[in-house]
């Protein structure tokens, strides 16, 4: 995919600084300015699914997830942003998310935050075997890619693996 150029790349950068600084309204003020013909591009629809999970708008972010996966199928965010939408939607759920998310993990091997997601999700769904062997698989790459410290600290702060904490902060 073509990288974004002046101005539009500044359009792009401004509004990741404003929504980093809790103002939507701005971060889309300067989407806004994008050139239309930019504004299906994967890294605007990325910002454009940040303002939305800020504004708690989870059928835009739906939308807007699938619109990433379908202009950039390679990119994880768009299918790590789907489920999570998914699991968030009014017709939505875990089994939803789970479901979206599992094709995802073999596509992606080497991300840690898949497992790790369908970890919080089996842990929810009371699927505790399950739930170990995905956060396993997370900490497993992490190790790998240097991350793990990083996603068992995630882990232990995640309410959805609420019931696994006694037996992470064991492996710590």
């Amino acid at each position: 995919m073509k990288v974004l150029e002046p101005p539009d790349s500044h359009f792009l950068s401004a509004a990741e600084g404003w929504l980093e600084l809790g103002r939507p309204d701005e971060a889309t003020r300067e989407l806004d300015q994008i050139a239309p013909v930019w504004r299906n591009h994967p890294d605007v629809l990325e910002r454009r699914w940040h303002i939305a999970a800020y504004a708690r708008e989870w059928c835009q972010c739906l939308e807007l997830a699938r619109s990433l996966i379908d202009q950039e199928p390679t990119r994880v965010t768009g299918w790590i942003h789907q489920a999570y939408a998914l699991r968030r939607v009014g017709e939505g759920g875990l089994q939803l998310a789970w479901d979206a998310l599992l094709p995802a993990a073999g596509r992606f091997p080497r991300n840690p935050i898949i497992p790790f997601n369908l970890a919080c999700y089996a842990c929810q769904m009371g699927r505790m075997d399950e739930a170990r062997q995905w956060l396993a698989r997370a900490f497993s790459i992490g190790r790998v890619i240097g991350t793990e410290d990083a996603i068992k600290s995630m882990a232990l702060q995640d309410q959805d693996l609420v019931a696994l904490w006694d037996e992470i902060k064991k492996k710590c």
